[in-house]
């Protein structure tokens, strides 16, 4: 378990892209969802020497609190530069929590097709599952009080941090 004090978003990185790496299969794509995990995504597309872009979902509208919640500002934000179907897929995300993040988000995966596979390869897990969804990869666990909220931050220069509120 790593303290919250300890964590740095940087080093987690380096973490990340050694597991995503170990997950990633031949002729596989990587996913983020908007938006911490579409910079993590991007970079890590970057740092693994893969041509083209990554995939980017939006969870919002299959979302099961969308009644309260109403349309996000990253709802459009779904775009998918290849085909999802029979594609070996590696999800990433930022803070894996309750669950209901990757839920939505593989159920608009599957409105573009049907996967060969899906792993999911995440920041940090902070506990608190309400979903049995587990990541294949998470370089930090950490416990957080449930009114807090943990985030990823990008500077302009593309450096990682984190934002508790």
């Amino acid at each position: 378990m790593t303290r919250l004090d300890k964590l740095d978003a940087e080093a987690l990185y380096a973490e990340l892209l050694k597991g995503v790496r170990g997950l990633l299969k031949p002729e596989g794509v990587l996913v983020g969802i908007w938006s911490g995990g579409a910079w993590l995504a991007e970079r890590l597309q970057k740092d693994l020497g893969l041509a083209g872009a990554p995939g980017v979902l939006s969870s919002a509208l299959h979302r099961d609190d969308f009644s309260q919640r109403g349309l996000s500002a990253g709802a459009n934000h779904t775009k998918l530069p290849f085909e999802i179907q029979g594609k070996h897929i590696v999800l990433v995300d930022d803070v894996l929590y309750t669950g209901r993040t990757i839920r939505a988000a593989v159920n608009e995966l599957y409105d573009f097709g049907r996967p060969a596979s899906v792993a999911l390869a995440v920041l940090v897990d902070r506990g608190g599952r309400e979903l049995p969804i587990c990541a294949a990869c998470a370089p930090a666990t950490i416990e957080l009080p449930a009114g807090q909220r943990l985030s990823l931050a990008r500077d302009d220069a593309g450096k990682f941090s984190f934002e508790i509120r």
